[in-house]
């Protein structure tokens, strides 16, 4: 019979350590739960959405240069002028243009080199590894020649650069490297019946394979794989004895360590 009692007092000792157990763990989880901040993702509203985008484009992740806040018949602000060899510079200038399409301005390139030379326009203080660019252009009518974006440069002997010709309507990539220009190649493209066309490059990696590709309105028309330059400044180009409008030129790297956004305020 002492057993038994025992036995019975030892069950009710155990229920109440348990419960006691259980209140504290009750109790400190309220206090965690009231204490602890909030993980979970907020709403936006349309108004906040905007302003954090807005905020995202000041951090420089994204660029797009119109041209439309340049001064008049001079040089874009924040572009330096380049050429791969010794021929006269380009004239490069901010001119007005009613079609253009975001108008009122455009940036005009033209090239007199009389052999073959590399026009170069690089944009200042930024440096991308695997950029998306894209710009539209225009040939004036009666004009000729060739023209597009550079990216990976290190210096005017240096770099990629790919180039269209819209009269011919062709389209070749070329590697710069130690001033010796190499045909990546080539391809014939069919442009849009438009007045401007659009040109776009991006440089991208998968599983240690680095390659280029060139859309031509829209369309992929050329994908070379090449790794030989890295990091580089971008900018735009004239090939030789070249005219050409540019405008609507936009850079984002498409692999960035910068997040898109804050840290969340803990």
């Amino acid at each position: 019979m002492w057993t038994i009692s025992a036995s019975v007092r030892a069950c009710h000792i155990r229920r109440r350590v348990c419960a006691t157990f259980c209140a504290l763990f009750a109790a400190c989880a309220g206090l965690a739960m009231e204490c602890a901040p909030s993980y979970g993702v907020q709403s936006e509203t349309q108004e906040e959405k905007a302003a954090n985008l807005k905020n995202q484009a000041k951090g420089g992740l994204f660029q797009k240069w119109t041209f439309d806040q340049d001064q008049l018949n001079a040089l874009p602000n924040g572009f330096v002028k380049s050429i791969s060899s010794d021929e006269p510079l380009a004239e490069w200038a901010v001119q007005g243009r009613a079609t253009a399409p975001t108008p009122p301005y455009v940036l005009a390139g033209a090239s007199n080199c009389s052999q073959l030379c590399y026009q170069l326009l690089v944009v200042e203080g930024l440096q991308y590894e695997y950029p998306d660019l894209s710009v539209r252009f225009h040939t004036p009518e009666g004009s000729a020649g060739s023209g597009g974006m550079i990216l990976g440069t290190r210096d005017a002997k240096n770099f990629y650069a790919a180039l269209i010709d819209p009269v011919v309507r062709h389209v070749q990539l070329v590697r710069m490297s130690d001033g010796r220009a190499t045909l990546l190649g080539h391809a014939s493209v069919n442009l849009k019946p438009v007045d401007w066309h659009s040109l776009r490059v991006q440089r991208n990696t998968i599983i240690s394979k680095d390659f280029i590709e060139v859309f031509v309105d829209g369309t992929l028309v050329l994908s070379i794989e090449d790794q030989a330059l890295g990091l580089g400044q971008i900018g735009l180009v004239l090939l030789g004895k070249s005219t050409m409008f540019f405008d609507s030129f936009h850079a984002v790297p498409l692999f960035s360590n910068r997040p898109f956004s804050g840290p969340p305020a803990y």
